[in-house]
């Protein structure tokens, strides 16, 4: 790695859980938390908001819906969505998104209605 730029291989990455499904994190270091790349793995998403996160999700692979203030959107390979904060939202189906958050993904900027 450079202080000018990172390269890694986001299927190579450890998984872990999170409200969408199973994710792949990177660049959050790299990026000194301005940025974070995904790979998500959409399976039981639960509907959440962020206060200080925009998120922009790519649908890679698979069909379902993005689910944006209660109103489903189809989605299907290279469908894009622009999330900002306090969207309410979640992906429904077998999707695998790539996505991009600004600032980097950060679990204490997750909410969730009661």
């Amino acid at each position: 790695m450079s202080d000018r730029f990172a390269v890694l291989q986001l299927d190579d990455l450890p998984a872990r859980r999170c409200s969408c499904g199973t994710t792949r994190r990177g660049f959050i270091a790299e990026s000194e938390g301005q940025a974070s790349v995904h790979l998500l793995q959409v399976q039981d998403a639960v509907t959440h908001h962020h206060r200080i996160a925009t998120e922009y999700y790519v649908v890679l692979a698979g069909e379902g819906e993005i689910e944006l203030d209660g109103v489903r959107h189809p989605a299907r390979p290279m469908s894009a969505f622009l999330i900002k904060p306090g969207c309410r939202h979640r992906a429904i189906g077998d999707l695998t998104v790539l996505l991009v958050s600004l600032p980097a993904a950060d679990d204490t900027d997750e909410y969730f209605d009661a």
